[in-house]
């Protein structure tokens, strides 16, 4: 999980209270994955239980500091040094969504693409024009955050081109010979067809790291 990574590789930095820490992550994100106080808690108290920070010193204001410690230092540099893994199902919205709505009879998948593709391409302009207002492209913290909105900016340009693909897919195929109806047949039980169990076990692998 990026975010607990994320936590650890600051606290490898110095010890830091959850609200600094929350401070610090915003600062290197642009705020574009806002965390509240309650997560970072949370998430400290998760990365303890695992052995990988620890309470140190209480400031006089209060503030509890937690300090990193070996195991958590190593837990750093491995994930710095490791690719970040994609699972091989998906669980995007958007994909699923379509690939529902195009086996549903009566169902106007070029309305529903249509609809996307604006709220898409609306998306981008903000992320244009939210990247080119940085005053201080040069500086740490606008860099961080461009590195971010670059992300984003991508992701949605890859997004509209997906649509523009899935649109002319769709439109080679009338729109009767797509529509699935219900199967008349009783699931078995077993084990599931190769591409559910691709998706099986993407789903399994999520609920692991949640549990982590």
């Amino acid at each position: 999980m990026s975010v607990r990574q994320s936590l650890l590789a600051i606290l490898d930095q110095a010890p830091c209270y959850g609200y600094q820490l929350r401070a610090e992550f915003d600062r290197r994100t642009g705020s574009t994955w806002p965390l509240n106080v309650g997560q970072i808690y949370n998430t400290l108290e998760r990365l303890e239980r695992d052995g990988l920070v620890e309470k140190g010193e209480t400031d006089d204001q209060g503030h509890v500091y937690w300090q990193i410690t070996d195991a958590g230092s190593d837990e750093v540099a491995s994930w710095l040094s490791s690719p970040v893994e994609r699972s091989g199902g998906t669980r995007d919205e958007l994909a699923i969504k379509l690939a529902v709505a195009a086996t549903l009879p009566g169902v106007d998948v070029a309305g529903v693409i249509q609809t996307q593709r604006r709220a898409s391409l609306a998306q981008l302009q903000a992320l244009n024009r939210a990247k080119y207002a940085g005053a201080n492209p040069d500086g740490p913290e606008e860099l961080a955050w461009s590195l971010v909105v670059d992300s984003m900016i991508f992701a949605a340009e890859a997004e509209v081109r997906w649509l523009d693909h899935t649109e002319q897919r769709l439109a080679l195929h009338p729109q009767h010979a797509m529509a699935l109806e219900l199967s008349t047949e009783r699931p078995k039980r077993g084990r599931p067809a190769a591409g559910a169990a691709v998706v099986e076990g993407a789903e399994r692998n999520d609920a692991q790291g949640a549990r982590a």
